[in-house]
Formats: structure tokens, C-alpha cells, sequence
């Protein structure tokens, strides 16, 4: 089934009167199979897109508030209360009040969030390696230093149109 859920509408993601070789075209595509590729393996640990990232968040820099959350993962604190939200009924994360502003909750894992920590770790090697099936190492080594000034170069491009979220890099 995720096959199927993978190939549907992964080339149709181009605007008319772009080539579907075009590298606009291809990196709406390859985005677009990505996150269906990650959606699929996130669900089967009860995850979301943008959880692990969160996960990742706390584990790799200890429990913070939220505001901290959403900074260090890019993304605004409205998206991030709704994916907290998730994850705390999911029984991933805890909220408590910060002992010096009972107003601010410092967000941190519980021990069933922190047993995802393999799976999670599963799931992404299990993506990298799908994503990078056919290439050799030195292909995908190249792919990543590619992507990586690709990245640069749109960072760069939305620092000069001032995201308020900072969403994009």
C-alpha cells in the first residue's frame, strides 16, 4: 500500500509549462515523495511529520519551553503547540511549569517517548536509505553537498525577504 501512496501524485507536483525534468520540477517532486515516504514509516511508531524533528529537539538539547522548542526547530509557536499537543496525548512528552515563571511549561520526554528513540532512529536510516537506493556512496555524498548549497542558497534568499517564522532555513 505505501508503494502505491508513494508514486500517486509525486509527478504531478509541476506548474504548467514546466518541464518534468526541470530542477523546479524535481525538487517539488523529490519533496513531495519524501514526505509521503516519511509520513508512512512515522506512522507505523505512531509518529508525525515534524514530531521527530521535535523529539530530536529535546533529546539532542534537554527539555525546554516551548517558545525554545519552536526556535530550535524552525518552525512557528502555533505549529508547535498543535505537535506538542500530539505528542502529549500520545504519551511521548510532559509539560511542566518552569520553576522561576509558573507561566512558561518546560516541555520533556517521557520514558515511552524516550523508547522511541530507536525506532525513530530505524525509521530514518530506513529513509536515507531508500531515498539513496541506486546511488553509490560517493553519489549520495555529492547529492548531500549539493543539497547543501542548494539549502544555503534559499536561506539566503528568504533572510533577505525577513521570515518572521524563520520556517524555511
Amino acid at each position: 500500500m505505501m508503494e502505491s501512496a508513494l508514486g500517486e501524485g509525486v509527478k504531478e507536483a509541476c506548474v504548467s509549462g514546466d518541464s518534468g525534468d526541470s530542477l523546479n520540477c524535481l525538487m517539488a517532486q523529490t519533496t513531495r515523495g519524501h514526505r509521503v515516504l516519511l509520513a508512512a514509516l512515522l506512522a507505523e511508531i505512531d509518529l508525525y511529520p515534524g514530531q521527530e524533528r521535535v523529539l530530536t529537539a529535546i533529546w539532542e538539547h534537554g527539555p525546554r519551553s516551548q517558545n525554545a522548542l519552536a526556535r530550535i526547530v524552525g518552525i512557528d509557536v502555533s505549529t508547535m503547540t498543535k505537535s506538542l499537543q500530539r505528542l502529549e496525548r500520545s504519551g511521548f512528552v510532559s509539560r511542566t511549569p518552569c520553576p522561576s515563571n509558573r507561566r512558561i511549561s518546560i516541555v520533556s520526554t517521557t520514558p515511552r517517548g524516550d523508547a522511541l528513540r530507536p525506532e525513530l532512529d530505524r525509521v530514518m536510516a530506513e529513509v536515507h536509505a531508500r531515498m539513496t537506493w541506486g546511488l553509490t556512496a560517493e553519489q549520495a555524498d555529492l547529492l548531500s553537498s549539493l543539497l547543501i548549497v542548494v539549502r544555503a542558497n534559499l536561506c539566503r534568499e528568504v533572510a533577505l525577504d525577513a521570515d518572521p517564522a524563520g520556517s524555511a532555513c
